[in-house]
């Protein structure tokens, strides 16, 4: 029998968790399945000792391989043709063994033992709907300016953060899980407010997702224009033409207070595009940006010729400073709703990112800092190396363009020291490395000079690749940012990019390494849905009503794409590599 069968069956693992000090996450694998191995957190460095966490019944140590909330056991699935479809249960996905970097031998599952069992999340996009730095006006262009379900993205992540809860470990081998991801664009406008979301989400408390008038809803939802969807309304908006339903009460629903448990695993920060620059693409640091997102007027409608014009040089990327964008606002204040200013919606700093991260009050299970330290505050940098277990090394790194533009690229002085830090674990204890990023190679095309350092050059994602298989101890690079499944074989590591939580499917991504001992090591991907029931009922407004609301919103928005999910070979896989 494999030592992780062994292991799973025989492991008591709530005194395990005591032993290590957490309930409900267990930290620093290869411990646990094999002789002679200590327990040791995955950590960046020293800082405040975690709060203590409350006391909960810990899930079961499961049989494995086990499909329980998973999509191996069930995906969400629309009813019926035509309109508006309901969602209910769905066959699941089943697992595909890809073999393109290593040969799968017969009896490995009784010979594997875990090195690493995480969570990735990806692009939450906790979003202020009312922000009047929003561009919903371009909806009539691209569907990603507005979609019919963004009012409820707080009550679906923190649904997303019970499915990980309840989960008993890894799918594939039982390993207990170490600590979540998340791979950048927690936050959707840049802003101060859904950064606090998004902390509190996380590490748990209550979330009020209201801004401006704190009594009422204030945005294109109760505008009166068919553009959108009108939940509360009997105007007959563009959506319910499609078949969208009329719910009285959803939008004082969807401003409620939300309780979020908080994850029971540590977990860290990535950074995205959208939690780094205005609007998801332009450039930093102007208070422009400050002034419009503060302030009394929001436009909510475009003539459809300038929305056209706006969208396609955001597309290509031709205005990264946004100075187009800048006076069309100015051009159409006149047009423009008034609405309750609020200063919570200001755009953050890299400054007060690292700051709220550190903030003891988001400590939440640790570790303090989720992955920054005072030293990335004094460097005002956003990359970083951490311990994710005796033999697996974690690279974060920060792939946003600070001078504009949605897609990335990484600076030379990030690019070395990644070098730096890979030939540095060459040297020693020889890990596995797993790098995790916000964008993929696909879309690290962005050079824009940094303004704070106009002389530096830009890498591509194709550059990015060469380096990471120049060095054989990188074994993952694990990103989001497309909102697209997808998995690509990279003559010696895997490049593993997940989908969204904020478009349908919605989903987040289980992630196991383990050693074949047979010169293989096998990365075993498990996609997870959130806790909410797939199938609705509109009656129902409660948190979890409104989750399950969330996801079947996604899939019914309007031109919505169709191919998010991937293929089988993009889900839940078993990825083979030779070492």
């Amino acid at each position: 029998m494999s030592r992780i069968r062994s292991a799973a069956t025989s492991l008591d693992r709530r005194t395990f968790l005591a032993a290590t000090g957490a309930v409900g996450a267990a930290t620093g694998l290869g411990l646990a399945f094999g002789p002679d191995r200590t327990a040791q957190a995955a950590t960046v460095s020293p800082g405040p000792a975690p709060a203590a966490p409350v006391p909960v019944d810990a899930p079961a140590v499961p049989r494995v391989p086990y499909t329980k909330g998973t999509t191996l056991g069930s995906v969400s699935a629309p009813r019926g043709s035509g309109g508006y479809r309901r969602l209910g249960d769905g066959p699941a996905w089943d697992r595909v063994v890809r073999s393109e970097l290593g040969t799968a031998h017969g009896g490995r599952d009784e010979r594997r033992t875990a090195l690493a069992s995480f969570v990735q999340f990806t692009d939450l996009h906790l979003v202020d709907v009312q922000s009047p730095l929003r561009y919903e006006y371009l909806r009539a262009e691209t569907a990603s300016a507005w979609r019919p379900q963004e009012a409820l993205s707080v009550a679906g992540v923190v649904s997303l953060i019970e499915r990980v809860n309840a989960l008993p470990g890894g799918p594939a081998t039982g390993a207990p899980l170490s600590f979540v991801m998340t791979t950048g664009d927690n936050t959707d406008n840049n802003s101060k407010l859904e950064l606090e979301w998004y902390l509190t989400a996380m590490s748990g408390g209550k979330i009020t997702p209201n801004s401006g008038d704190r009594r009422r809803y204030e945005g294109v939802q109760d505008s009166g224009l068919k553009l959108y969807w009108q939940p509360d309304s009997a105007v007959r908006d563009a959506d319910k033409q499609q078949g969208f339903p009329r719910l009285d009460g959803f939008l004082d629903a969807a401003i409620r207070t939300v309780h979020s448990p908080g994850l029971r695993l540590p977990w860290y920060s990535t950074v995205g595009n959208h939690d780094s620059l205005p609007g998801g693409c332009y450039a930093p640091g102007d208070p422009f940006w400050t002034e419009v997102a503060t302030g009394e007027r929001k436009l909510e409608t475009l003539p459809a010729a300038e929305a056209a014009k706006v969208w396609q040089a955001v597309k290509k990327g031709l205005d990264p400073k946004g100075e187009d964008f800048k006076q069309l606002l100015k051009t159409h204040a006149k047009q423009s709703r008034t609405v309750t200013p609020d200063e919570r919606r200001a755009p953050f700093t890299r400054t007060e990112y690292l700051r709220a991260h550190l903030d003891p009050a988001h400590t939440g299970p640790g570790p303090h800092g989720h992955g920054y330290t005072a030293a990335h505050l004094e460097g005002n940098r956003l990359y970083y190396s951490f311990r994710i277990s005796d033999h697996v090394l974690g690279i974060s790194l920060d792939t946003t363009d600070p001078g504009g533009h949605y897609t990335g690229s990484v600076g030379d002085a990030q690019l070395r020291w990644l070098e730096r830090t890979l030939k540095e674990n060459e040297k020693g204890e020889k890990a596995h490395v797993l790098v995790f990023s916000h964008h993929t190679s696909k879309t690290m095309n962005n050079i824009n000079p940094d303004p704070a350092r106009p002389q530096e050059k830009r890498h591509t994602g194709a550059e990015l690749v060469e380096v990471l298989a120049a060095h054989p101890a990188v074994v993952g690079w694990i990103n989001g940012h497309s909102h697209k499944n997808e998995i690509i074989a990279h003559d010696s590591f895997w490049e593993i990019s997940t989908a969204s939580h904020i478009d349908f499917p919605q989903l987040a991504r289980v992630i196991e390494l383990v050693d074949n001992h047979d010169g293989t090591l096998s990365l075993f991907t498990t996609l997870i849905e959130s806790a909410a029931p797939h199938r609705t009922d509109f009656s129902d407004l409660s948190q979890t009503g409104l989750a399950a609301l969330y996801r079947e919103l996604s899939f019914n928005a309007p031109e919505a794409r169709t191919d998010l999910a991937g293929t089988a070979r993009d889900r839940n896989v078993e990825l083979l590599l030779k070492r």
